[in-house]
């Protein structure tokens, strides 16, 4: 599970995309910086002598999992892009088998190869168009059922896998949750559309006066549910009738108290793993201002923000991986 908003453009043009990681098992991450001019290379198919090979002409700050850098599962580079993978149901993403011809590239380089090479949704269809995604287990016991949910400031799409081949998606909504396929949670939107921000009227009928008890009925229907299809259309109709932020700073915070409305507290989500249930939290969740070049992000034990301001990170400095804070519990102060 996991979700991804992109908040309505702020008066003075900023935009901000937040993104909750789901999941039940704590998945070993890192707060990754990869510099310009890094050296990526994918993962060799068993078999074959050759594979996608990069050199990045952006900075990238993200998360990367199992402790190498190079394998984002989020991120944000120096251009404005933003990338986030997010799990879908099995039956609903089959990658290719490798080619074994030069154009192979393992899911999990895939977005540090896009976030280095690329500056616009337009340039990753252009690049994502020209190599072969393949999956492989680095760690995780299986193969991940993937989509990447991408962004700039004018832009959104998402790209999937439908049986072996890839397909790219514009998204107009800037929301992504799960399975089933884009396509469909655009269409099941057309089931929403008497969602209103504002109070129904009172109704005659029966010779008698029908009214709402108060404010917030103009919702009632809203999915409140935890479900892909549930937190899609929640989290399509909070960005629709939020407020327009009036600048950079409104619209993070806006952003991080829609995350807030989307969080998964423990027990209320349970997976089966290895025979047991285990309870789907929201792990972290991470901001990314494609405008101001700040990326942040909290914990689910630490409450705090940390933020990540572009300007004062080295991108000539060596690829690295730094910790993030998993337990910081609450501030307390004296009174």
């Amino acid at each position: 599970m996991c979700t991804n908003v992109k908040m309505r453009k702020a008066a003075d043009g900023t935009i901000v995309v937040g993104r909750a990681h789901e999941y039940a098992q704590v998945i070993p991450t890192t707060l990754a910086v990869v510099p310009v001019g890094f050296v990526g290379t994918s993962i060799l198919p068993e078999g074959a002598t050759s594979s996608v090979g990069w050199v990045s002409t952006h900075g990238v700050v993200g998360m990367s999992n199992f402790g190498n850098p190079e394998w984002l599962i989020d991120g944000m580079n120096t251009a404005g892009l933003s990338i986030h993978a997010q799990a879908m149901a099995p039956a609903y993403c089959t990658y290719s088998e490798p080619k074994k011809d030069g154009t192979d590239l393992s899911l999990n380089e895939f977005p540090a190869f896009l976030l280095g090479t690329c500056g616009s949704v337009a340039e990753v269809k252009a690049a994502a168009a020209g190599v072969n995604v393949w999956g492989i287990d680095v760690g995780a016991g299986f193969i991940p059922p993937l989509h990447f949910l991408i962004h700039d400031a004018d832009s959104s799409a998402v790209i999937e896998f439908h049986d072996g081949v890839m397909h790219i998606v514009d998204n107009p909504t800037g929301v992504g949750t799960n399975a089933p396929y884009m396509d469909w949670h655009l269409t099941n939107l057309n089931n929403y559309l008497g969602l209103q921000n504002t109070a129904h009227p009172a109704v005659e009928a029966f010779g008698t006066t029908f009214a709402g008890f108060g404010i917030g009925d103009g919702l009632m229907g809203v999915p409140g549910d935890y479900s892909s299809s549930g937190r899609f259309v929640r989290a399509a109709a909070m960005v629709a009738m939020s407020d327009e932020p009036a600048d950079s700073a409104e619209a993070e915070l806006l952003t991080l108290h829609m995350m807030n409305a989307l969080d998964i507290p423990s027990g209320i989500v349970h997976r089966p793993v290895a025979g047991e249930l285990e309870t789907d939290i929201a792990q972290w969740i991470t901001l990314s201002n494609l405008t101001a070049l700040r990326y942040s992000y909290r914990t689910h034990g630490d409450p705090t923000v940390y933020t990540v301001d572009f300007k004062d990170v080295d991108f000539t400095a060596p690829v690295r991986n730094l910790p993030i804070s998993w337990d910081n519990g609450f501030v307390k102060f004296a009174v």
